[in-house]
């Protein structure tokens, strides 16, 4: 049978069996309008979301012995029946509940703190699963903040002897329910067709979809729950990276580029004006950058940079080579400040080798603006800087062939098309200061390559800048540091996490610190505030007074977060530090001692969480931004880190950037693999896949295909 032929049978079994998976859940026997009701609450609408609502856990109950056997000091899942519910009040703000269970052997109690629902959802009698390190204290045998499972009558004796998943339960349905639930759902629409090749899953040692559907949910051992998670976190990767792969190849491969040159007049020029040694890393990410422009396709790159490691000098040099091919180039920040920043810097080395630049903001006086736009339409003008005034519908260029976004994790996906499509086949560079952990680079930024800068020019090394947890009891202290850096000459930064008191009473407002210190604490000092709420002009008056020196100590938010450079700013002082993230104070950090002398970064904290403690710790031991991503994303995981959700990207619901990065490496590996030899998805083994990728994608699919 031809491919042609055998591609519409293939997708119309398909898509028969995963249209049931599209219904709603009240479809699904036993699921009536009140639990449909309480389902949707937690996200739970239609079959699939049932189907997908997989265990968070499991409870081997055939390891369940004897409570008398059961070793001190080690994890474990005891069965017996309530015998007594208590909840004590030893102290104000202190609530105990115990619940004692017994069997033929011996009675355990669990024991939780400030956890009084707990009595809620048990009663004497009821017959229960207790799962945890059991201790002998006040000599009682007791679990300390147990995991507690109620087992009805259907899941009575004979459950004993095999793994009960626990899934999440909702108001209105317990967790006993969730499972009938599931298992009803599997058996209407369990039985989809595999998307996966079996050549693939042959490569990977990968179950089928229906084997690890039903056995994630109800395994016969922890070992099968976790090959089938293996299988199932596997697909969600790969459903993502596939779609990454074809837009790629849809950019790179299928679109001619512009072949542009690299060794010309204006870079040999830019080497020599340059005030200082490219490093080794800014030396191999010009290398890849060139190698890319000169290509026959166009350049699809990722410029990843730690704080302070001269990613603006890598992009300048794409900028030159720009000019030596006659062609234009445009560099998009997401702030006026940082536009403005990028045209102070780098405007003047390509005035030095004979290259016509402009600026274009948002606060372009109307004038300038119109002579700005016929310059580009000319062609007179060969590169632009600015925000996102440059992709604004009356903006015109002769011939972009280059577009460079700064910090695109700040811009949509959108905004980063709408530059590229202002040339035809323009190369794209898209750059950030922010470090991004590999497993997340990978996951949002599948479809382009990447460089890394980790080496820091001259003489700022790791030790450049001192750390130091200050705690707000101590912050005389540290006020002193900056009355003796500003008596030196420097200047001083102090951020703030909210704009005024509206947003959080805990936070020290920035607008009312800055009146708080210009009043009582520097009132000798030349004190100013800037902040994200302040008009455009506001903001580049304020920045263009510090950077002349004459402001001594300025009261930010964090606008000042990425990019801004001030050689002579030394101190940073950082209220309420525990509010941020760790890559959040990094790039924070990062804009003192940005010149020759050294800089200090004070942290004014005082975690209570673990989490909190641990990432002061991290942040005050560490200057690798890379390593302090990683940190971060063990410590917060990928849902806060990603933050708002990326168009076109799949939800993970098992897959962990964390935990599963060999898994992430395979999927990208594989899909780059199948697109490179079928780039349209169009063989019949490849036939599912594509619907899969669709079907999962749903009305982002246009993503894959917009390149």
């Amino acid at each position: 049978m031809s491919a042609d032929a055998e591609r519409p049978r293939a997708s119309s079994v398909n898509s028969a069996a995963r249209s049931l998976w599209s219904h709603p859940v009240s479809e699904v026997r036993l699921v009536d309008t009140r639990r449909a009701e309480a389902l949707g609450k937690s996200g739970v609408s239609t079959v699939e979301d049932l189907i997908r609502h997989y265990p968070f856990r499991y409870l081997d109950l055939s390891m369940a012995g004897a409570i008398r056997d059961v070793p001190f000091g080690e994890d474990a899942t005891v069965v017996g029946i309530v015998r007594d519910v208590r909840i004590k009040k030893p102290r104000p703000r202190l609530t105990i509940t115990e619940v004692a269970i017994a069997d033929d052997t011996g009675v355990v109690v669990g024991v939780w703190f400030n956890q009084a629902y707990v009595a809620q959802r048990v009663k004497v009698d009821d017959r229960i699963a207790m799962a945890g390190k059991l201790e002998m204290d006040f000599g009682l045998r007791q679990m300390k903040s147990p995991f507690l499972e109620r087992l009805d009558a259907e899941d009575g004796p004979s459950q004993l002897g095999r793994i009960l998943p626990v899934h999440r339960a909702t108001e209105g349905v317990s967790a006993n329910w969730m499972r009938r639930l599931v298992l009803e759902a599997l058996e209407l629409a369990g039985d989809v067709p595999d998307p996966l090749p079996a050549a693939l899953r042959v490569k990977r040692n990968l179950p089928s979809l229906r084997h690890s559907l039903r056995t994630i949910h109800f395994p016969g051992t922890l070992t099968d729950a976790a090959e089938s998670r293996r299988r199932l976190a596997y697909e969600e990767f790969f459903t993502l990276q596939l779609a990454m792969a074809l837009r790629r190849h849809k950019t790179v491969a299928d679109t001619p580029g512009h072949a542009h040159a690299v060794g010309g007049r204006s870079v040999d020029a830019l080497r020599k004006v340059l005030p200082f040694t490219l490093t080794a890393d800014q030396d191999a990410a010009v290398a890849d950058v060139f190698a890319d422009m000169a290509g026959p396709s166009p350049m699809n790159r990722l410029l990843l940079g730690d704080v302070g490691t001269g990613k603006t000098a890598v992009a300048a040099f794409a900028l030159a080579s720009v000019a030596d091919s006659g062609t234009q180039a445009a560099m998009m920040a997401p702030t006026e400040v940082l536009a403005a920043q990028y045209a102070g810097k780098v405007g003047p080395l390509l005035d030095e080798i004979g290259v016509s630049w402009c600026l274009l903001t948002g606060s372009t006086p109307a004038a300038r603006r119109r002579d700005t736009l016929a310059a580009l339409l000319s062609g007179e003008t060969s590169v632009a800087f600015g925000t996102h005034a440059l992709i604004q519908e009356d903006v015109a260029y002769k011939h972009l062939t280059l577009a460079i976004v700064d910090e695109q994790h700040r811009f949509g996906v959108e905004q980063r098309l709408a530059l590229r499509h202002k040339g035809e086949s323009a190369d794209l560079l898209v750059m950030t200061a922010t470090p991004i952990p590999r497993s997340l680079a990978l996951t949002l930024y599948g479809d382009l390559d990447t460089s890394y800068l980790r080496e820091r020019p001259g003489d700022r090394g790791p030790n450049h800048v001192r750390t130091r947890l200050v705690n707000k009891s101590h912050r005389g202290a540290a006020y002193d540091v900056v009355r003796t850096a500003v008596a030196a000459g420097h200047q001083a930064y102090v951020v703030c996490a909210l704009v005024d008191e509206s947003d959080a009473a805990e936070a020290r407002a920035a607008t009312r610190e800055a009146e708080r210190l210009r009043t009582q604490v520097f009132p000798k000092l030349r004190v100013d505030l800037l902040t994200g709420r302040m008009r455009s002009a506001e903001k580049t008056d304020v920045m263009e007074r510090f950077r002349a020196g004459t402001i001594d100590v300025l009261v930010s938010t964090t606008v000042i977060e990425v990019g801004v450079d001030v050689p002579n700013a030394t101190i940073m002082i950082v209220e309420d530090a525990e509010r941020f993230g760790l890559a959040q104070l990094h790039q924070l950090r990062g804009r003192v001692g940005r010149g020759e002398h050294p800089g200090e970064f004070l942290v004014f904290a005082d975690p209570r969480s673990q989490e909190g403690k641990e990432r002061m710790k991290a942040i005050t031991t560490t200057t690798d931004g890379f390593l302090l991503a990683e940190e971060d994303l063990r410590l917060r995981g990928e849902g806060e880190l990603l933050g708002q959700k990326q168009s076109g990207l799949p939800r993970l619901r098992l897959a962990s950037l964390v935990g599963d990065a060999d898994l992430l490496d395979m999927a990208r590996e594989d899909a780059r693999e199948i697109v490179e030899l079928d780039p349209h998805l169009q063989s019949p083994e490849n036939a599912l896949i594509a619907l899969e990728a669709e079907y999962v994608l749903g009305a982002d699919a246009t993503w894959v295909r917009s390149g």
